[in-house]
This record gives C-alpha cells, structure tokens and sequence, in this order.
C-alpha cells in the first residue's frame, strides 16, 4: 500500500518536472527556438490546433524562425495568432512562407522573463506540495483504517518527503538554468 502511494506520487512528480520544462521551452530568450512557436494554438478549420501540426517551422539561423504551412491559405490566420500571441514578434511573410525575426532582448524585458520564469517554478511549487499533502493524506487514511501501521505510515511520509525534496531542488535548478539562459546576452 506504501510503496503504491508512493510509486504514484513520484510518478506525478515526474509529470510536474516535464510540465515545467515544457512551460519553460516557450519562454523566448535571445535565440530563435521552434519551441517558442511549435504548440500556439491556431484557428484552421474551425478548430484550434498546435501550429506544429499545420505547418513546418525550422531556424535556419540564431535569430530567425521559418514556417511554412502545408496550406497557403492557412498564412494569414497563423500571421494572426502570432500577433495576439505574448511573443512580442511581428510576423512577415512573402506569400509562402512566414519568417519571424527574433530581436535581441532589451535589458527591461529580460528581467520581465525572468519573473516569468520565477512565478511558473513557483506555481509548479506549489502543485508539488499539494501532491505531497494529498499522499500524506491518503497514507493517513490508511493508517486510520488500519489498513498500514503507524511505523509503516512514519516511513511513507518520510519517503514523500525526500522525494518532495529532490523534486523542488530539481524544479529549482531547472529554473536557474532558463534564468541564465534569458540573462545570457
């Protein structure tokens, strides 16, 4: 019963990590990456899809990103939501293909990433410790069932707790290195 709370627990631990890294792969720094447009939601054909789905994106260069959609007519409607998006790049396009010039990041707004950055570990954070609270709580209601011993339930929750912690230093060590990323010039 222990080791399936826990199993469970660092299998959403696991899922908390990749939906960070995942959230962080669109935060823009000074270089062009695909992932910064891969997965914005596009209106094509009356329903949103990821724009990786619509179109082929590449960087050929450090500051620049090309997408090609499969269907031409589909242009104006990705030029759109790259607008509305919170990238802060202006698309053009020459009937064919869209090119989004990347500009170096002023210092301002490098800063404003940055707590960006900050406020999504935090909230990811905070998930953890929600997760932890409700597998202590399940091994809890075991114990009180008596369904698992009390020693049995010590060694669950110092067992959460470890990978709680190794989980947070994880989370913070993955947003220390996309604030270096988002600082670097």
């Amino acid at each position: 019963m222990v080791n399936d709370v826990t199993s469970e627990y660092e299998g959403q631990l696991k899922k908390a990590l990749e939906a960070l890294r995942h959230q962080l792969a669109t935060v823009r720094t000074g270089r062009a990456s695909s992932a910064l447009v891969e997965h914005m939601p596009v209106e094509a054909y009356g329903a949103p899809m990821p724009l990786n789905q619509i179109a082929t994106i590449v960087v050929p260069e450090a500051r620049l990103i090309v997408i090609q959609p499969f269907d031409n007519g589909m242009i104006k409607t990705i030029e759109k939501a790259i607008q509305n998006s919170d990238l802060g790049i202006n698309p053009s396009n020459d009937g064919r293909v869209i090119r989004l010039a990347v500009p170096q990041l002023t210092e301002e707004r490098r800063r404003e990433l940055v707590k960006g950055v900050r406020h999504r570990v935090e909230e990811v954070k905070v998930s953890v410790r929600n997760q932890r609270r409700d597998a202590i709580d399940q091994l809890k209601e075991f114990e009180h069932e008596k369904m698992i011993s009390e020693d049995e339930l010590h060694r669950g929750q110092e067992r959460i707790q470890q990978l709680t912690d190794k989980c947070i230093a994880e989370l913070e060590h993955i947003g220390k290195e996309k604030e270096a990323e988002v600082l670097a010039v």
